[in-house]
């Protein structure tokens, strides 16, 4: 059995109590044998939720005293915290040092700037990383790669929590390479065009109740698909997590998910002021 270890900011929370029941999935289908097996989180008490104790009771996993305690008894790492990336680099700076392959979930970091320092970590102390989406992972997207255009739609609790869903697919369609975002409306309800060399663009339309959607134009001029997203994603990314702690080889390119860091803080910059246009 290989161990995993929970990192977070409070470990109750969506994510951190519903990948387990993934991981059991994906290890009958991969034929793996991994589990949850230590969680630490940096709230241990949280007003209102389980406490680390509790949560890992649950679980079925050992609660760990420190972060270190942690990374030294798990074979392989996962940093969760998805509503708190401003915690990642701290996180990140503590646990990439013991050189074991890691996960670090969405928001990967608050900036692009955050972003590359934590690269450079994992490269310093020889650790893998990768970091996605969720809807990296949406079987929808297979159908097409390197496409003219997109409008991708989706909601959730706030612009700055949730664009990353439809970044994240933006750049599985359209590669890297943005040049500038301009937005209409404000950051509740958010209309934001992005440019591209060679007259390509996409947009990312933003409200809260709006479901997942895809509007794909192949080549310039061709007639556009129109998809909904209504696929298990969530299941197969924590495929796809395994699989990486298997291979060790990392499933995004940093390439990719730099692009995604830096197109999220030109969205929020343009969100924050509509009608104008900035820089990826």
């Amino acid at each position: 059995m290989k161990k995993i270890g929970f990192i977070d900011y409070r470990l109750d929370e969506w994510h951190a109590n519903n990948y387990p029941a993934w991981i059991a999935q994906a290890n009958e289908k991969l034929g793996t044998d991994y589990r949850v097996a230590y969680g630490w989180a940096e709230e241990a008490e949280p007003a209102g939720l389980l406490s680390t104790a509790a949560w890992c009771e649950k679980f079925g996993a050992e609660p760990c005293n420190t972060l270190e305690e942690l990374c030294e008894k798990s074979d392989v790492l996962m940093i969760l915290a998805p509503s708190n990336p401003e915690k990642h680099l701290l996180y990140a700076q503590r646990a990439l040092k013991y050189g074991k392959l890691t996960y670090i979930d969405k928001t990967f970091a608050p900036d692009a700037a955050t972003a590359r320092r934590i690269f450079d970590l994992s490269q310093a102390h020889g650790a893998t990383i990768f970091s996605t989406s969720a809807l990296r992972y949406a079987e929808e997207l297979k159908a097409f790669d390197q496409v003219h255009s997109a409008f991708v739609t989706g909601g959730g609790g706030s612009l700055e929590e949730y664009c990353v869903h439809q970044i994240e697919m933006i750049v599985c369609l359209m590669g890297v390479g943005a040049r500038s975002v301009m937005c209409r409306g404000d950051q509740a309800h958010a209309v934001c065009e992005i440019a591209y060399d060679g007259g390509r663009s996409a947009a990312l339309l933003y409200g809260a109740n709006m479901p997942y959607t895809l509007d794909v134009q192949r080549a310039a001029g061709c007639p556009s698909d129109y998809i909904p997203v209504k696929s298990a994603f969530f299941p197969t990314l924590l495929e796809r997590i395994i699989a990486f702690y298997e291979s060790g080889e990392a499933p995004v390119p940093m390439a990719q998910t730099m692009e995604c860091m830096k197109l999220r803080e030109a969205v929020l910059r343009a969100a924050a002021e509509p009608g104008t246009r900035a820089a990826v």
